[in-house]
């Protein structure tokens, strides 16, 4: 496995004034699901929400230089990239079994006779568009059963802004039970991320992967020489290795054209399990779940949230995505670890 080296960067100081000088601005497109986030006039991102895809997301989402760091299938399918799991699109929350439905692993693959089996995040509405220096964007959404039946209310708020030269998201994401409500706890969840081909690590082997359902996806041994992704955690740990570990933070690092890309997601000592467990996958799925302690300690923990009607649960995540000569180094890490805890 490779071994990267942290940099030496300017340790940042007094982040928020160091956004005072960057201005987000939100597009909202007339009669269509999408929301265009723009950083100092340079597309960030897409706020998506068709109901051809299950569930709102972040889609695609750029680096600083331009380079878009997410897979482009099943949108927009880029030559050569992978195709599996057509669940996996972009940023994304979700859980593979809430009361039983799995609406991680929805999508337009599910035959209709299995349909029942699964959920659906179906949007509201939006509740705050602002922009400035820290783009705010806010909606409303409802967990629902194949009878329309709603779960849970979603609320969530983002917030999006340059430090420095990198790019931040801050997501809260409240979830309120509408009837009773059972996370069970399993492996596929909470924050997703599909990365770009490039950022994945280069695959060894065949390796097959069940789904709650018992649906298997294998992912072939890689036949080209475009992944070249490391991931690294708070803790040292590298490659393969941060699947299952509790850890602060964990970023994905590796080469697209010439800059180094640094894909840096934080997790919040106000979640549930901080420091989160990874599943994260060389593949190129990149997600934290806290609620799948079963799974990730091979049954010495568990960990089923249960909400009664009325109760909720919030979860707030960083995702940084920075772009350069050089990926980012620690101290630029914890400075944005440190911002992110106080703010």
């Amino acid at each position: 496995m490779k071994s990267y080296l942290f940099f030496g960067v300017a340790i940042f100081v007094n982040l928020a004034s160091q956004a005072q000088q960057n201005i987000v601005k939100l597009i909202q497109e007339e009669n269509k699901p999408i929301v265009h986030v723009m950083v100092n006039g340079k597309k960030f991102t897409d706020f998506f929400y068709p109901d051809t895809i299950a569930k709102p997301v972040l889609f695609p989402i750029n680096a600083p230089n331009g380079t878009t760091v997410t897979r482009g299938f099943p949108v927009n399918p880029m030559p050569d990239e992978p195709t599996d799991h057509p669940h996996h699109l972009g940023l994304w929350m979700n859980y593979e079994s809430v009361n039983g439905l799995d609406f991680w692993n929805n999508s337009y693959a599910i035959p209709a006779n299995r349909k029942h089996l699964y959920g659906t995040i179906k949007f509201q509405k939006i509740t705050e568009m602002k922009n400035g220096e820290v783009g705010k964007l806010g909606y409303e959404a409802i967990w629902v059963d194949i009878e329309n039946k709603t779960h849970l209310k979603e609320k969530t708020s983002f917030l999006f802004k340059e430090i420095k030269g990198v790019w931040v998201i801050d997501r809260t994401t409240t979830l309120e039970a509408v009837i009773p409500v059972l996370f069970k706890d399993v492996k596929d969840g909470l924050l997703g991320l599909r990365m770009a081909h490039e950022l994945q690590i280069p695959t060894k082997e065949t390796k097959t992967f069940t789904d709650a359902n018992g649906i298997k996806t294998t992912i072939e041994v890689q036949s080209d020489s475009i992944p070249n992704g490391n991931y690294i955690n708070s803790n040292g740990i590298q490659g393969d290795d941060v699947w299952s570990k509790k850890a602060s933070w964990c970023m994905m690092v590796g080469k697209m054209k010439s800059d180094s890309i640094s894909i840096l997601i934080i997790d919040h000592p106000e979640n549930i399990g901080y420091p989160t467990n990874w599943h994260a996958r060389g593949y190129g799925l990149f997600a934290a779940n806290p609620l799948g302690e079963k799974v990730f300690t091979n049954g010495k923990a568990e960990r089923n949230l249960t909400l009664k009607p009325g109760e909720s649960v919030q979860f707030k995540y960083r995702i940084v995505i920075a772009s350069g000569k050089q990926i980012l180094s620690k101290e630029v890490i914890s400075s944005l670890e440190t911002d992110f805890k106080t703010n």
